[in-house]
């Protein structure tokens, strides 16, 4: 087993921005808030004294890992070249927004703040058709949620004060999401026949007889593993039961080439020819199998 550290480009907050400009634009524009600009930066004096048209900020004052949902188990994948991998599993991260809404009318910006904080209620998880090409992929494996948060009242003067800007209403959103770390404990092909010779104590040298042991796994066409599937070498009268992670293992048989059935407790069913020895058997229900 070996280490691999291939470290992925990440660009999840930039791809995050996107995501959140996208959609906010997209869903203000259908309710006749047209022209809204959408930015990032700190809303300092400066910055907000130069505004010429309406504007949503969202700046991202705080970045942690998630404590509450942190997955801790390594994910196992399985190429089919018989190589086995375990990935690390990602570090999920909070990025907390402060957002709010900046017009020349306060009636307007709570106009605004208010339709932005139903497009947030609005979804839950961010939509995959208002995210870039390069963030779609990673929110198909780990949904990219949010929340509205609730902040302690006194740390409210304490932000305004640091980014030098005026105290107004705002909106704090938390979005998490997944970080991936490109770490991985790689195995070679695994072994699947072990031969065995034995031989009478007081015999010749050609009553040496070769046995081998001979597995396998037995899964169904979306890759899940079948447990407790019936698998059967029927001319050697031999039978084994597959274990929850879908493995099957015989022990003692003959060299040659064999017919290997399975049965699923649902009734399904594979068959595969296999060389013993020399090449394992895996087994997709609802297919015929070929031996590797």
């Amino acid at each position: 087993m070996s280490l691999v550290v291939s470290v992925p480009l990440n660009t999840m907050l930039a791809d995050l921005d996107e995501t959140l400009r996208s959609l906010l634009k997209r869903e203000l524009e259908r309710h006749g808030f047209d022209g809204v600009q959408v930015a990032f930066d700190a809303p300092s004096r400066e910055w907000s004294g130069q505004l010429s048209s309406p504007t949503v900020n969202l700046f991202l004052y705080d970045l942690r890992e998630s404590q509450e949902s942190r997955p801790n188990e390594w994910i196992n994948d399985r190429p089919s070249n018989g190589h086995a991998r375990e990935i690390r599993p990602p570090m999920l991260m909070e990025c907390s927004y402060a957002v709010t809404a900046w017009t020349q009318a306060v009636e307007d910006e709570h106009r605004l703040l208010s339709q932005v904080l139903a497009v947030v209620f609005a979804f839950p998880s961010l939509p995959p058709d208002a995210m870039p090409p390069r963030l779609q992929g990673l929110a198909d494996r780990f949904p990219i949620t949010g929340r509205i948060a609730q902040p302690k009242a006194d740390g409210k003067a304490d932000f305004w004060n640091a980014v030098g800007g005026q105290y107004k209403a705002s909106l704090d959103v938390v979005l998490t999401i997944a970080c991936e770390s490109g770490t991985a404990f790689e195995r070679g092909p695994e072994v699947r026949t072990q031969t065995v010779s034995t031989q009478l104590a007081d015999g010749p040298a050609r009553t040496i007889v070769e046995m081998h042991r001979f597995g396998g796994t037995v899964a169904r066409a979306d890759g899940a593993p079948v447990a407790a599937a019936w698998v059967a070498l029927p001319n050697l009268g031999l039978l084994a039961t597959t274990g929850p992670d879908g493995r099957f293992l015989f022990n003692r048989v003959s060299a040659g080439r064999h017919t290997l059935v399975v049965r699923a407790p649902d009734g399904g069913e594979a068959k595969a020819d296999v060389d013993i020895p020399g090449t394992r058997a895996d087994l997709v229900i609802g297919a015929r199998a070929k031996a590797k």
